[in-house]
């Protein structure tokens, strides 16, 4: 009888264990419901307003390469290259079998076609298995520069856009939805959902109330809500921060006095009860552009609010300008930023007021980054920033932050804060979470089983 028992309870174990696992084993099928604030109206990498976000044009476009959470190259539609001496010439070797998604095979003239209307100063030739790229002058980060979205492989047809990713564009409506197809021949190997519905231009608050009502299963959410999120028993995935926050003057200083009163400004500014208190620990302090994750030297760069310091050195001038600071008056957010500014800096005896219009001196921006690459991201916050391109002296980390140093000394920009991508996510979703760099690993992602 006893003997009887335990054969019992064994065999009831191993169906548990069975069942349990077939629970948790990936399926094919589903829709993925999800809903974002950004509403673009266009797909197209190559246009100037394409909002280029890294969830979301890995699911139509691929790049020849890819970056790792180290901003490393790594094969993608490239299974190799090398450089030739100067870094000015470089080929790039081709992933054989990789179609676009009405069918058309991914060829060397493809791609040519494609990096050349993404980069019109470059010189693309193809060859039999590959492209050669050549640039007016040493590009050694090439490789990185080609994981941009910019640089993905499309095929502009009628009208219309294609790329070899692992979604086909079934519905496209500017500005408002998106609706993709798993394309059963991708490279890659076919993803686990058959579909994704994206709706665009939705408020937080919508997005929160369709992800309460189990409508959608990935939203956005602003930094400051992450902890009041989870408070919910929502899901929630945190990037490592991916997004710049910081004040740009529009103009260089005229003067030694007003360089001075940038530095006075930037002592006065208290970082860390911005993040603490405004942005609810969404990010971290900043003194450099670049975060520490990317580069591992940011301590360097100090973030302390010195407040006697900057009453000191206010008093060594006569009279403080008066600055307008510019923000963007939609952004709640912003605006509590741009008033904690205004009060650090009368604090310290400088003269700042709020703009709601042109023309101002000084505005309060957030961009985010576009590489896990320190020295592409550098020049991507540059050229968004409209801030002069860094000169690099060579390949090493120190010349990265004697590069970023520079920039900052410069005082055209005060960093302020780093913040993280966040998102609710359902706990339906699984197989892939947000990775540190901020992309989703879209080919894993599958859905368990509704509920009744």
């Amino acid at each position: 009888m006893k003997l009887t028992g335990f054969l019992l309870l064994a065999a009831s174990n191993l169906i548990l264990t069975a069942t349990a696992k077939a629970e948790i084993r990936p399926h094919y099928g589903g829709t993925l419901h999800v809903a974002m604030r950004a509403a673009p109206s266009s797909l197209d990498p190559a246009q100037p307003d394409w909002f280029g976000s890294r969830n979301l044009y890995p699911l139509i476009f691929d790049t020849l390469v890819t970056l790792d959470e180290r901003g490393r190259p790594q094969p993608a539609l490239a299974t190799s290259w090398e450089a030739e001496a100067g870094n000015q010439r470089w080929q790039f070797h081709l992933r054989q079998g990789a179609v676009f998604q009405d069918g058309a095979a991914l060829t060397a003239d493809a791609v040519a076609a494609s990096l050349r209307a993404a980069n019109p100063s470059w010189k693309v030739v193809s060859a039999s298995n590959g492209v050669t790229i050549e640039r007016d002058s040493a590009a050694p980060d090439l490789p990185a520069e080609l994981a941009l979205p910019r640089n993905s492989m499309v095929k502009r047809d009628s009208g219309k856009i294609l790329g070899t990713g692992p979604f086909a564009i079934m519905q496209w409506d500017p500005a408002k939805k998106l609706v993709l197809a798993a394309s059963e021949d991708y490279w890659g190997g076919r993803p686990f959902l058959d579909s994704i519905e994206i709706e665009m231009g939705k408020s937080v608050r919508d997005q929160m109330i369709s992800f309460d009502l189990g409508r959608t299963q990935i939203i956005e959410l602003a930094p400051e809500q992450a902890h009041s999120a989870l408070g919910r028993d929502r899901r929630v995935e945190s990037s490592r921060p991916l997004e710049l926050v910081a004040l740009v003057f529009t103009a260089d200083a005229q003067s030694p006095e007003e360089s001075k009163q940038r530095e006075i400004l930037s002592q006065s500014i208290d970082r860390k009860l911005l993040n603490t208190v405004v942005l609810q620990e969404g990010g971290e302090p900043a003194g450099g552009l670049l975060p520490d994750w990317m580069t591992g030297y940011s301590f360097l760069f100090p973030v302390e609010m010195d407040l006697t310091r900057a009453q000191q050195e206010r008093a060594e001038i006569a009279r403080a300008d008066l600055w307008n600071l510019g923000f963007d008056v939609n952004d709640p957010v912003e605006r509590v930023i741009a008033e904690r500014i205004v009060l650090n800096a009368r604090d310290a005896g400088l003269r700042l007021q709020l703009a709601t219009q042109n023309p101002v001196d000084v505005r309060l921006v957030r961009v985010s980054l576009t590489s896990p690459n320190g020295r592409v991201a550098l020049r991507g916050l540059c050229a968004a920033l409209g801030l002069p391109q860094p000169a690099f002296g060579g390949d090493s980390v120190d010349d990265l932050y004697a590069a970023e140093s520079a920039l900052v000394k410069s005082r055209r920009v005060i960093p302020l804060l780093h913040l993280r991508n966040v998102t609710a996510v359902s706990e339906r979703v699984r197989g892939g979470r947000e990775m540190p760099a901020g992309n989703w690993p879209w080919t894993n992602v599958w859905l368990t089983p509704e509920q009744p």
